[in-house]
């Protein structure tokens, strides 16, 4: 199975994940939209609140900017339910428990912390355009930062 990500201009990878609802979403459907993918690797833990509610508080601006926003974990719809409502999230967490999403886009890789090797998500996120190209690549994500730098990147794209 493939594990790079894709790069600029290639048809992003299809998926069909299932909300903090229960409910399916699928890239396909949102075609004619800009879509936002960010891949964090855990619920509740420091990073990845403060990215989600980053771009929870930047909401409004990609509602207006017709931009869709789904964030990916392998944490369970249980656990992104939690989440979501604890920090009031408005958009979808999906559920890559088996991993392939998070392995289709190449951000399932071995990561080392305090000496210690492990498999998990490399914070990465995804511009997709409303064709489904991928438009933009984000590695190395700053949590804080992020969601103004993509909404920089919408304005001038949208355009």
């Amino acid at each position: 199975m493939k594990n790079t990500m894709p790069h600029i201009g290639e048809k992003a990878p299809a998926f069909l994940l299932k909300d903090q609802h229960g409910k399916s979403h699928r890239l396909s459907a949102a075609k004619g939209s800009w879509v936002l993918l960010y891949f964090y690797p855990k619920d509740n833990t420091s990073g990845c609140t403060k990215e989600a509610c980053a771009i929870r508080d930047a909401f409004p601006s990609f509602s207006g900017l017709k931009a869709q926003v789904f964030g990916v974990s392998p944490d369970s719809v249980a656990s992104h339910e939690k989440f979501a409502d604890e920090y009031e999230l408005p958009f979808p967490l999906l559920a890559d428990v088996d991993k392939k999403v998070a392995r289709a886009y190449g951000v399932w890789q071995r990561k080392s912390m305090m000496g210690n090797t492990f498999m998990g998500i490399v914070r990465t996120s995804f511009l997709i355009d409303p064709k489904g190209k991928i438009a933009k690549v984000y590695e190395k994500v700053k949590p804080e930062a992020h969601a103004q730098e993509v909404i920089a990147d919408l304005n001038k794209l949208v355009k």
